[in-house]
């Protein structure tokens, strides 16, 4: 495994790493101490408004190759964090991503996800461990959009299920590090109802809202400023924390649902 290149966007490095079978990988270094690290040669989940998943799965990644994205990245940039937030979803990797998991931890490193949340189990384990911080991708409380949004990420009651048996059981501190990321996308799953159901769940779950801004990487198009702001102050009306999209995540390089397997460089 090597550092092939980097490539600097307005505000994040991208990171692309060939694999010794020749795949290429990415990673992205951003906010100045955060390394975002894939779990996986494409991902199966296939999330529409996500250019990573576009040739589907062509293989997890081995615990060495996870790791091996941050000791690369430590030569140039001081990685003080990590988040399993590239390519790929680290339940549908879990095996090697819990082994890489406690290698960080041992570096002290603070480390964070990003997951559909399937399998449920894996979600359960997920959920207990000593994690910096858990995002659950809902962005729709109705399953047919869900499907429509997010072909291969489970059943959304299963979902549903294991964050309402495993919540209660969590301190206010542990429930305070995780939320429900919800992506609007215009005429899909951004209608007022929606907004609303979304927000009930969340204050039912007891957790916030990562309010995702989708990066134009597909035919849906985004609500726009406007409507994502009126979108934040109606959550926020309701008693829901809400995280934004830093400019961080709708960087143009390696902004969130950019990053893609096997770039040409």
């Amino acid at each position: 495994m090597r550092l092939l290149s980097v490539i600097d966007g307005d505000l994040n490095r991208l990171l692309v790493f060939e694999l010794e079978d020749g795949n290429r990988v990415e990673s992205v270094f951003y906010r100045g101490d955060t390394l975002c690290v894939s779990t996986q040669a494409g991902c199966p989940v296939g999330c529409v408004f996500c250019a990573s998943g576009r040739e589907g799965l062509i293989r997890n990644l081995t615990p060495e190759e996870i790791t091996g994205q941050v000791l690369l990245a430590r030569t140039l940039f001081p990685v003080k964090r990590v988040a399993f937030a590239g390519i790929g979803d680290p339940l549908l990797n879990w095996d090697s991503v819990r082994e890489t998991f406690w290698w960080f931890k041992g570096e002290g490193l603070k480390v964070s996800f990003y997951t559909a949340g399937k399998p449920a189990d894996r979600l359960k384990d997920l959920l207990l461990i000593p994690h910096s911080g858990v995002t659950v991708s809902v962005h729709s409380t109705d399953p047919e959009v869900r499907r429509k949004l997010m072909p291969h990420a489970g059943d959304l009651d299963s979902l549903l299920g294991v964050l309402r048996e495993v919540l209660p059981s969590l301190s206010k501190r542990k429930r305070n590090k995780i939320s429900l990321a919800y992506m609007p996308i215009k005429g899909v799953n951004d209608s007022e109802e929606e907004v609303v159901r979304i927000g009930l769940l969340a204050k039912e779950l007891g957790v916030g809202i990562t309010l995702l801004y989708y990066n134009k990487v597909s035919a849906f198009d985004p609500v726009g400023p406007e409507r994502y702001e009126e979108i934040f102050r109606k959550l926020r009306s309701m008693g829901v924390r809400v995280t934004l999209s830093t400019r961080f995540r709708r960087d143009r390089i390696g902004g969130c649902g950019t990053l893609v397997i096997n770039r040409e460089v």
